[in-house]
């Protein structure tokens, strides 16, 4: 589930997936390192108009995500806390549909949906979750919050607004093999 969270416009939560190459081992006691690199894809929307209609435009993203974490086993092998940073580097975020690109913003008079595609590329997040399972197999949870602001970049553009402000956020549960 990805959003971005920002007093600019009106979003609401979408879903993704994501799919990618980890490893984990032992550090220290009972501590872990888990490092990997993620294939990821998120979708949302945003709060439009078509001059007549209020309507949510949908946004995709995709990019990809490096992770370095720090794993605390509660339960060796079986149960664990994640914490620590990653790292997303992505494409424009999309709009899905393009009869939905010149669509108004809600709130602008002329911000189009077009307009917001050339987000920051580079995003910084903080990870926290868990995982359970076997030493082979886990399920895992994890909340990421964007601690850079993915709209910056449009500050630069000339746009009707120049102080754009957001963070991502995304809730990801799924499950991870080791071999």
């Amino acid at each position: 589930m990805f959003d971005i969270t920002t007093e600019d416009f009106i979003s609401t939560q979408g879903e993704g997936f994501g799919a990618g190459f980890t490893s984990r081992g032992s550090f220290w006691n009972s501590f872990d390192l888990i490092y990997g690199l993620n294939f990821m894809g998120s979708n949302f929307s945003i709060q439009g108009t078509d001059g007549v209609n209020t309507q949510n435009i949908d946004f995709s993203i995709q990019g990809v995500q490096m992770q370095f974490l720090g794993s605390y086993n509660i339960v060796k092998h079986h149960l664990t806390l994640e914490f620590g940073p990653t790292l997303n580097v992505t494409g424009k975020m999309k709009v899905k549909r393009d009869a939905q690109s010149e669509f108004l913003i809600e709130g602008y008079n002329e911000l189009t949906a077009a307009d917001l595609e050339n987000i920051s590329p580079i995003n910084f997040r903080v990870v926290g979750g868990l995982s359970a399972g076997l030493e082979s197999f886990r399920a895992t949870a994890q909340y990421q919050y964007g601690v850079t602001n993915v709209l910056n970049r449009l500050n630069d553009q000339g746009l009707e607004k120049n102080d754009f402000k957001g963070n991502s956020g995304t809730i990801l549960v799924g499950a991870v093999f080791y071999f």
